[in-house]
């Protein structure tokens, strides 16, 4: 991929490389880390090297009396730009439109800041508009059109303020060992690359091995939970996010799931509640007792496991850690690898032409 922005827009990072290069440099950079406690092969997984993102959003600037996309430049000033190479094809074939219909609206345009899409790879498409103004009956009116017109969902977003004209959803399926369907919210996390992350599902799935119960942290809509259901006796899957623990357990019964629990609890409470030093009322209707956990599965935000957290991880005999953040990884590992060992590491190039990489890293106790 070549776009026109690179090295203008300050997104693609590593756009002075191709595809190949850029990731071999942030691979190598990042395997410098774990040098010294790991010495075995790393699996790579190679993200498409164009339209692989499936979740973006833009600011839209007002220049003139038009509204153009745009992002931060290199050297922080403002870059306008016209598409997104990155994008899902859903994206970037109605990015034009999208911003002609704004531009050819004084309702819309006017004090619309922000726009945010989500897609899936069902062809499902979710746009967000978000403005520094109240939204009324007019405008509603001719968002409404809109969204018929280009056959999208659209919501309205101000401070306050959130306009759902026909749903605030999108419907995603993915192929892993069988076909899984999903459904997630505006504003919920989703994993932005499809294509990787089944890629990451399925490797975990691979190094599952004499699998009992599973408990799982941070499991947000239940990315991973729905797919490992099948490989477990019963899952205990965990979430402090409303809207995503809402969304994973509709995803249970669009796939006749029957032998996972989800609870909103943070980590550090399920440690409460799994050393039986506090009960909460969202699990009085489970048996903790019943549950024979061979594995535990977590995924933290950027800022890894704390010390409760860690504690807890470490008294499982498997240990499957997939990590957005590969220096607070390095840290947790420290810790984990003198109870336990690596048996398998990876890397999802989730955000190509970017420093970033996710890592995945199983462990079973010594």
């Amino acid at each position: 991929m070549r776009c026109q922005y690179f090295g203008i827009c300050g997104s693609c990072k590593l756009h002075e490389y191709n595809y190949n290069d850029g990731l071999d440099t942030k691979i190598n950079s990042t395997k410098e880390l774990f040098s010294n406690i790991y010495h075995g092969d790393f699996k790579i997984i190679k993200s498409d090297t164009s339209h692989f993102r499936y979740r973006a959003e833009f600011r839209l600037w007002h220049d003139g009396g038009v509204v153009n996309y745009a992002m931060n430049g290199y050297d922080k000033n403002i870059v306008t730009i016209s598409s997104c190479e990155i994008v899902s094809e859903y994206i970037y074939t109605i990015m034009p439109k999208i911003l002609e219909s704004i531009n050819s609206s004084d309702i819309l345009k006017h004090k619309v800041f922000a726009i945010e899409f989500l897609s899936s790879t069902t062809g499902d498409l979710l746009i967000t508009l978000i403005y520094h103004k109240k939204l009324d009956k007019e405008w509603s009116e001719t968002a409404t059109h809109l969204q018929n017109k280009l056959n999208i969902k659209l919501i309205g977003r101000s401070k306050g303020q959130k306009i759902v004209l026909s749903s605030d959803t999108i419907n995603e399926r993915l192929m892993i060992d069988r076909d899984y369907s999903y459904q997630f919210y505006e504003n919920g996390f989703t994993q932005p690359n499809p294509k990787v992350n089944e890629s990451m599902i399925k490797w975990v799935i691979s190094h599952i091995k004499k699998s009992k119960d599973l408990i799982e942290l941070y499991c947000g809509a239940g990315n991973f939970t729905i797919p490992l259901s099948h490989q477990f006796s019963k899952v205990l899957a965990t979430e402090i996010s409303k809207i995503s623990i809402k969304s994973a357990k509709q995803n249970l019964v669009l796939n006749s799931i029957t032998n996972v629990e989800f609870a909103r609890l943070s980590a550090q409470e399920i440690t409460q509640a799994l050393t039986k030093t506090r009960e909460f009322n969202r699990l009085k209707h489970l048996d903790l007792n019943s549950y024979n956990f061979s594995h535990i599965f977590v995924d933290p935000p950027r800022a890894g496991l704390d010390e409760i957290s860690i504690n807890l991880v470490k008294k499982y005999d498997n240990i499957i850690y997939i990590s957005c953040n590969p220096i607070t990884l390095q840290r947790d590992l420290e810790i984990l690898t003198k109870t336990h060992k690596i048996e398998a590491f990876a890397f999802f190039d989730q955000f190509a032409y970017t420093h970033h990489i996710e890592s995945g890293v199983i462990l079973s106790k010594i």
